[in-house]
């Protein structure tokens, strides 16, 4: 999406996520000003392959995609899940990425503040409803709960979303991937100080996923991190903020 010009802003999906789940009112502030590139990773929705049980084959797969776009150095931005891969991609291949968007993510590990149990549970079922879904990624208030469902229903507009889904076996992988840096030894913690670039990271308030303290602990140790918190929201805060976070985007990727 957008037009061509600076480096492009990749967009790495969320746990169970496809290409098919980023809002449509984020993107097109973002492609407004730049190339914006979607994709799902191997054998996820519409992707074929197998997908890695590995935090390292995930980034291997992205960084392949990139390659086969004939791209030398793009701006990265992780969501959740996609956020882990993003580290481990930057940690891989300081050459590839220019800047880096962490977005309700962490470090996989983080002492006393760990996915929530219950949050696993609802997230691992084998169909999630609205409410799951709204539980899950939006703040128990009236406000953000209403943003949630705009967000559903803004999803809905597109006839050809959600033809193709997660599948247990890759969603199982993604799990087993982000085990890899699921504790202390492992944790990216232990890592992500080796990273150079500039680091936006950024959560809700209260993210019952991820615990928004992991994304506090992530810009204590990366060097040239920046961390912005928004207000009555949680782990999907940037579809509730779609407009004032893609233009936190655009600022941070501008150098501004």
């Amino acid at each position: 999406l957008g037009a061509p010009g600076p480096p492009p802003l990749v967009l790495l999906n969320r746990f169970r996520g496809t290409m098919d789940d980023w809002d449509p009112a984020f993107l097109e502030r973002i492609a407004g000003a730049r190339r914006v590139i979607l994709f799902d990773n191997l054998g996820v929705a519409r992707s074929s392959g197998t997908a890695s049980g590995r935090l390292a084959g995930w980034a291997e797969g992205a960084a392949a995609f990139i390659a086969a776009l004939g791209l030398s150095q793009v701006d990265l931005l992780g969501f959740s899940f996609g956020g882990l891969v993003a580290q481990e991609l930057t940690l891989q291949r300081p050459d590839l990425v220019r800047r880096l968007v962490i977005v309700g993510s962490g470090a996989g590990y983080v002492e006393g503040a760990n996915v929530n149990p219950k949050a696993i549970e609802v997230a691992t079922k084998p169909v999630n409803t609205e409410e799951d879904f709204l539980y899950l990624f939006f703040r128990d208030s009236a406000t953000s709960q209403a943003a949630g469902r705009a967000y559903l229903a803004r999803l809905k507009e597109r006839p050809d979303a959600f033809a193709a889904r997660v599948g247990e076996p890759t969603w199982m992988a993604m799990l087993s991937a982000a085990s890899d840096a699921g504790t202390p030894e492992t944790s990216l913690l232990t890592r992500v100080h080796a990273i150079r670039q500039p680091v936006l990271v950024a959560n809700g308030i209260e993210d019952v996923m991820i615990p928004t303290y992991q994304s506090y602990a992530l810009a204590q140790v990366i060097p040239d991190a920046r961390l912005v918190i928004y207000p009555d929201s949680g782990h999907a805060f940037m579809f509730q903020y779609p407009e004032e976070f893609g233009d936190e985007v655009l600022r941070f990727l501008a150098g501004t």
